[in-house]
């Protein structure tokens, strides 16, 4: 097969995983990535605190597609080709083992987002894949030769322009849709972004007094929305994160911009009771802990700071005994338990982390292919299209599969 050209545009995991794997397919293809800022693979480098969340523990791909708030049934034919077992046994044959923590999140053992970073810069300097950094594009136009071959023309900010045979659109999450103008005249939709994977501010500065308290196991809902993440939780000076917190930012992330982030969240602070069994089950705490003072025994295991804080808010004194609590007390306290109404005003987004919900319309993409059904030779990876996943490596999961798929059908 003759030599081709091939651009991906975008510098990050799914576009560096998509070159690698057209070159390991066709090593001589002459393949060039592009990117528009100075850095390469920069959410690579900050995620998982610098240890980068490579992906989860999830070999079963129904359950694997439950993690993801958008795309589900786009991703189900993508990941019965390339899944979590895939990413482990190449990352492994390109000299990275990885190690599962006890949530099922899977990172290099190094645990340093370097090695990640090493591998694919291995791969490229291996297969001599050209890397070229500030070189934005900023429109594409395709044109058909005479014996019917596609031929790309991209337009560079500044630059001259480059053709292509095929490219592999690569681009990450994006604030703002006008930015792929382009993209759009090629017929393609955009399903308009907003913010996903964040944590709540609050208003509320009395709970803020708490911070660094965590909870191990807390659930955590926005109100009026039935969507529920149990997980550990985090009290902060600006409000409420955590695991728990941060995925049930992408299950609510289009309702919750709706509000303009405003509403209120409410959490149990012990999940494995509601409002209704844990007053059946005070009778039992009464009599077994009725002489101890309510401040110096909780039988709920929850931080001390924490469970003074609710006493205090339910007007009980800390040397109060289990037996003489009031009937209103108790029924405050029950409430601030496992219904504790925080209001929210506002977000705080990780800048380097941020996932977008949103992004290009699926109905015009192939889900076996990754290749756009408008534009033939058009292709796609990774966090561009309208599909996000919560915390967890999911994201990352789908920025493999969907760059080693793409790979697999451009410029056949």
């Amino acid at each position: 097969m003759s030599t081709k050209k091939i651009v991906v545009v975008g510098g990050g995991a799914a576009g560096f995983f998509c070159a690698i794997q057209i070159a390991e397919l066709h090593p001589d293809w002459q393949i060039t990535i592009l990117e528009k800022s100075n850095k390469l693979l920069s959410k690579v480098k900050v995620s998982g605190g610098g240890r980068c969340n490579v992906t989860h523990a999830c070999p079963d791909v129904e359950m694997l597609l439950k993690k993801y708030p958008r795309g589900s049934r786009f991703l189900k034919k993508a990941f019965y080709q390339f899944a979590t077992k895939n990413t482990i046994d190449w990352f492994s044959k390109n000299g990275v083992n990885l190690h599962t923590e006890k949530d099922g999140r899977m990172f290099p053992t190094t645990n340093n987002s370097d090695t990640i970073i090493d591998c694919f810069l291995r791969k490229v300097h291996q297969y001599k894949i050209q890397v070229l950094t500030q070189h934005e594009v900023v429109d594409i136009k395709k044109a058909i030769t005479a014996n019917h071959k596609n031929i790309f023309t991209i337009y560079l900010q500044g630059r001259e322009h480059m053709n292509a045979d095929a490219i592999c659109l690569a681009t990450g999450g994006m604030l703002k849709s006008d930015k792929l103008s382009w993209l759009t005249k090629m017929g393609h939709t955009m399903v308009e972004p907003v913010p996903s994977l964040f944590t709540f501010n609050t208003t509320d500065k009395k709970i803020t007094t708490l911070m660094g308290v965590a909870v191990d196991k807390a659930s955590i809902q926005w109100q009026g929305i039935k969507n529920i993440e149990v997980g550990p939780l985090l009290i902060t000076h600006w409000g409420i994160s955590g695991p728990a917190a941060i995925k049930l930012s992408a299950w609510c992330a289009r309702e919750m911009a709706e509000a303009n982030y405003e509403g209120a969240i409410i959490i149990n602070w012990i999940p494995e009771y509601n409002e209704a069994s844990l007053k059946m089950e005070w009778m039992n705490f009464r009599q077994d802990l009725g002489k101890r003072n309510m401040g110096s025994k909780n039988p709920f295991n929850l931080p001390a700071r924490l469970w003074d804080y609710l006493l205090q808010e339910a007007a009980i004194d800390l040397q109060t005994k289990w037996a003489d609590v009031k009937s209103a007390q108790q029924h405050l306290l029950i409430q601030l338990l496992t219904r504790y109404t925080l209001t929210i005003k506002g977000k705080t987004t990780f800048k380097e982390e941020f996932v977008t919900c949103g992004g290009v319309d699926l109905a015009g993409i192939d889900a076996l292919t990754m290749e756009s059904k408008l534009v033939p030779g058009l292709h796609f990876a990774g966090e561009m299209m309208d599909v996000d996943g919560i915390t967890g490596g999911f994201n990352f999961q789908h920025a493999w599969t969907s760059g080693w798929i793409a790979a697999q059908h451009m410029g056949s």
